[in-house]
This record gives structure tokens, C-alpha cells and sequence, in this order.
């Protein structure tokens, strides 16, 4: 064990990162037995991204033993049932990677691979209709599971959209109620023991001083202590993840909001779209090698569907991960610890990964070299295996339309990747290992939707006769169309659930 017993705990900067971890601290590890403060300032504005989020966002909200509905209230929320990809494997395509299952477990191999025997034999090659999220979200309906649904009735999967300033807020609430003690104001130095490099202290503009024992760095892509103090390094990915500019910018909200987030590719990169229940979020994330600043925020403005609400903000990043996320007495979470940019809603996610990972690691009597190097290495599987799926968005394509789209076509992607879509091609297989957040469903969503049509599918799915493959699959797809059919749209199930006091009547 190196450096003090842990007992004071200092979370430099808030936003989402910040107050996700005090408020999973306080209700896991309590303010009886340890202090924890959180710094941060009013004069620091947060960089806002992670409006979307993905279904295990319900574990940590369940964690922390939070009522949906009022967190969906209190954070103008709405529901989403996937993400829906336009113009991203050639101009005029569209399709959807939606949560949950495609069609049911069939044991022992995936649904995709009777599906595609069905198809090469002639059969519909619209693989939407064996997704129940994705025809709910085609046809604007959601409902939460029945908590008394039969045992084989697969759940529906979903997550939420989200006004991101006012879910640091309500889990700012939530902890201070627990004991967290916030702090304002601004960090100006960081004190280090000189033996053995670990943080003491950090001071703040007005000159206190706040001491602790185990500090996380919340304070974005500066990454002022995991960086600027501990020179973690960094790991630069912008070679195949080359956007690094995104203009945000609110619009006033023009109709009943969509159960999915829109990604529509544009000249330079993308569009996302994400409906709230009181506005639209809308943002351009682009390469600045390809486009100027002032032109992707033009175009932004113009491509609105709603009047703008607010001028367009630029935000700059460099898609990769540190090099170590926990260093000495020091842990990184969210844009601190890397960034792999919003396209498949995974950055909030990432937070939630890393406070995971540190309760199960919690040091106790000084902190452990063995669980900081077993915490770094799980992180970086975590983080390159959503590199290669997000890669994967970029890469496999048929544009050329555009400098940016010929770069993405023709680059070089790791070998990892590489070896995926060469297999994927090959017998539609996808091998993935336990701890990837992507599953062979998601993989086959995005990459047959860009589209990859496998030559061959795993030889499992011969063995079923072929009038009986048809009458499952008949009943699967039966099974959806009335399921959906039951749903109420998703505004209805807002209006009678969970709606903000500031959405539209």
C-alpha cells in the first residue's frame, strides 16, 4: 500500500462526471465514515455533451434508488429505443441501430444467422422488423416493461435524453442530501508530497486550501490533475476518429419528441438531433481540417428544424484516452480520463464504467499499485473496444462525396478492427469478449446498416427445418406487430407518467 489512509476524498469539478461520483459515493461508501467535497465554480461553464445516453444509465439510476418518472421530470427527459443512423453508408440510406434484441435468444448462436439464411433464401432483408425498439421507435411509441409480463416476453430496452446541466443538478441535490459538501470555487495549485509524488492539496483562487486523500478529477479535457500535475499522458486517435470540433446549439421544439436519437452525416462529419421534452439539442461534430468553425456553425443554423434558442458554442476535443486514468492518489472520470466523441452515446456511459470500477476497487488502508494497474487495464479494453465500434461507423462506407467521407473510406483502422469486419464478411460473426459494452447484436445492427451483407452465417442455422424456420420467424415478427400495436406514443406515456412542469401543454 502507498500514501494515507483513505478518509478525505476531493472531487475537483462538477457536471455530470463530478456529481455522478458524489452522488455514487455517498450512497455507496457514505459521509459517515469518509468527507467528500466537491469543487467546482460558477465562472467554469461545463462542456454539456451526453444529452443521449444508453439502457445501463437504469442500473446506475437503480443504484442509487432514483423514481424514474421524477428524474424524467426533473430533467425535462424523454425516452429513447435507439439511434438512427442517415446518409452515413451512402446519401439517401438510413437505418437504425436499436437497443435490445434483434428477434429472440435462439441459444448457443445469434438470431442474425437464421435471419440471413431467410434472407439469402428470399426473404425480407429488412432486418427492423425482428427489433421491437426499433419498430416502437419507427411508429413514436414507447412503454416500460410490464412488471407481470410472461417469462418469455423479452423486456423493452431503453434510456433516456436528457438535459445534461439540469442531471448535474438534481444529482448535486441528491448528494449534498447525503452529505457531500460543495465547495466554490476555482483550483490555482495542486500540492504534491515530495517523496512520493501523491496530491496533498489543492488551493483555490481565494487562497484556501483544500487537503485530501484520494482526489478524482472531474475538470474536462484540461484533466488538471491527472495531466497538468501527474502527466498521465495521452493516447491521441484522431488518425481514425479525426472529428474534433462540434457547435451545439439549442432550437425551440417543433413537434411531439422521437424515441431515438437522429445522427444524420454531413460534408465534414455529423448531426445529431436530440429531442427533450421542452427543446431540441442539436449539434454539428466536425473535422476542422475539412470545414472552418464558422461555416459548420452556419450550416448547423440553417439545418435547424426549430428557431434557434441560443448562438451555436464551440467545443474542441481529441478523441482518445489517457494513458493511465488512476495515477498515485488521483483518478480520472469522464472527459479527464478521454473522449470518444457522442456518436454512440457511450461518453456518460464511460463515467458511470469508471465509478464502477472504483467502488469495486475502493482503496482502503492507501492505495494499492495491483488494483490502480488493474483499473487502467480494464479501462483501456473498455475504451479501445467502443474505439473500434465507433470506427467502424466511419470506415465502412460507400461515400466519396466529400474529402472528409473519401479519408474515412480509405484510412487504415487497427488490427482489431480490421479482423472484425474481415470475419464479419466472411460468416456474419462478430467475437466479442465479456467486458465489451458492444455486443455481436450491436455489431450486426451498425454494420450490416452500413452495409455489409455476410457471405455465409454459422452453419448452426441449417439444422432447423425450413417450413419450421418460417413459422418462427412468422410468429417472432407477429409477436412484435401487436406488442407495438399496445404501446401508447411515447408523448402519451410522458403526458401520463412524467412530464415537465416547463414542457410545452
Amino acid at each position: 500500500m502507498a500514501g494515507p489512509v483513505i478518509r478525505n476524498i476531493v472531487i475537483v469539478g462538477g457536471g455530470t462526471a463530478g456529481w455522478m461520483a458524489a452522488a455514487a459515493l455517498s450512497k455507496v461508501m457514505g459521509t459517515q465514515r469518509y468527507s467528500i467535497t466537491l469543487i467546482e465554480s460558477d465562472m467554469i461553464g461545463t462542456v454539456g455533451v451526453g444529452e443521449a445516453t444508453i439502457p445501463i444509465i437504469q442500473l446506475f439510476n437503480s443504484v442509487l434508488g432514483i423514481d424514474e418518472n421524477e428524474f424524467v421530470r426533473e430533467t425535462n427527459a424523454t425516452f429513447k429505443l435507439g439511434i438512427e443512423f442517415r446518409d452515413w453508408g451512402r446519401i439517401g440510406h438510413r437505418y437504425l441501430h436499436p437497443f435490445g434484441l434483434m428477434g429472440v435468444d435462439a441459444g448457443g448462436i445469434n438470431f442474425s444467422h437464421y435471419w440471413l439464411r431467410w434472407v439469402k433464401a428470399g426473404g425480407d432483408p429488412d432486418n427492423l422488423k425482428f427489433s421491437a425498439e426499433a419498430q416502437a421507435a419507427l411508429a413514436g411509441r414507447f412503454m416500460r416493461t410490464p412488471e407481470a409480463k410472461p417469462a418469455n416476453l423479452p423486456k423493452i430496452n431503453y434510456a433516456f435524453h436528457f438535459d445534461a446541466s439540469l442531471y448535474g443538478a438534481y444529482l448535486r441535490r441528491y448528494a449534498e442530501k447525503r452529505g457531500v459538501v460543495r465547495t466554490e470555487g476555482q483550483v490555482t495549485s495542486v500540492a504534491q508530497d515530495p517523496q512520493s509524488g501523491f496530491i496533498t492539496s489543492v488551493t483555490l483562487k481565494d487562497g484556501r486550501e483544500v487537503r485530501g486523500d484520494f482526489f478524482i478529477d472531474c475538470s474536462g479535457f484540461r484533466g488538471l490533475l491527472i495531466e497538468e500535475t501527474l502527466h498521465a499522458g495521452y493516447d491521441d486517435w484522431s488518425r481514425w476518429l479525426p472529428v474534433n470540433r462540434a457547435a451545439a446549439m439549442p432550437c425551440a421544439r417543433v413537434e411531439e419528441p422521437v424515441p431515438l436519437t437522429r445522427s444524420t452525416a454531413r460534408e465534414a462529419g455529423w448531426q445529431w438531433r436530440i429531442a427533450l421534452q421542452n427543446r431540441t439539442g442539436n449539434g454539428y461534430v466536425f473535422c476542422n481540417d475539412f470545414i472552418g468553425e464558422d461555416e459548420a456553425a452556419t450550416l448547423l443554423t440553417q439545418r435547424l428544424d426549430g428557431a434557434a434558442l441560443a448562438d451555436p458554442r464551440i467545443l474542441k476535443f481529441v478523441t482518445g484516452q489517457r494513458k493511465a486514468s488512476w495515477v498515485k492518489n488521483c483518478l480520472a472520470l469522464g472527459l479527464s480520463s478521454g473522449f470518444l466523441e457522442p456518436l454512440e452515446s457511450t461518453s456518460i456511459h464511460m463515467v458511470q464504467v469508471g465509478i464502477s470500477k472504483l467502488l469495486a476497487m475502493f482503496p482502503k488502508n492507501g492505495v494499492d499499485p495491483l488494483m490502480v494497474a488493474r483499473f487502467n487495464r480494464e479501462m483501456s479494453q473498455d475504451y479501445a473496444s467502443i474505439r473500434d465500434f465507433i470506427i467502424a461507423h466511419y470506415k465502412v462506407t460507400e461515400r466519396e462525396d466529400t474529402p472528409f467521407w473519401a479519408y474515412c473510406k480509405n484510412m487504415s483502422v487497427p488490427d482489431s478492427l480490421a479482423d472484425r469486419l474481415e470475419l464479419f464478411k466472411s460468416r456474419g460473426e462478430v467475437f466479442v469478449e465479456n467486458h465489451e459494452l458492444f455486443k455481436e447484436v450491436n455489431w450486426f445492427a451498425i454494420l450490416y446498416g452500413q452495409g455489409i451483407m455476410p457471405d455465409d452465417y454459422h452453419p448452426m442455422a441449417d439444422v432447423v427445418a425450413e417450413d419450421e424456420l418460417k413459422l418462427r420467424l412468422s410468429a417472432i415478427r407477429g409477436g412484435i406487430v401487436e406488442r407495438v400495436r399496445g404501446m401508447p406514443t411515447h408523448q402519451d406515456f410522458i403526458e401520463r407518467n412524467c412530464a415537465s412542469a416547463t414542457a410545452p401543454a
